[in-house]
């Protein structure tokens, strides 16, 4: 759960940062934004989560 709400939050800065400075309109956005609301309810979001979560580990056990 701590992994995914800092996920969150770290993509919603960047997509702030990236509505701010033009990179990308608002319009766009929003529908990016739904797009992946959307998308969590359907059947591909344990998918999904089972794939970031796996990632985390993956990196979580990288030593530098």
């Amino acid at each position: 759960m701590a992994i995914s709400l800092s996920v969150v939050l770290m993509l919603a800065i960047i997509l702030v940062v990236m509505i701010r400075g033009g990179s990308i309109k608002a319009g766009p956005a929003i529908v990016a934004a739904l797009f992946g609301f959307f998308l969590a309810s359907t059947g591909m979001a344990p998918t999904i989560q089972n794939f970031f979560d796996s990632l985390a580990r993956s990196i979580n056990q990288i030593n530098f």
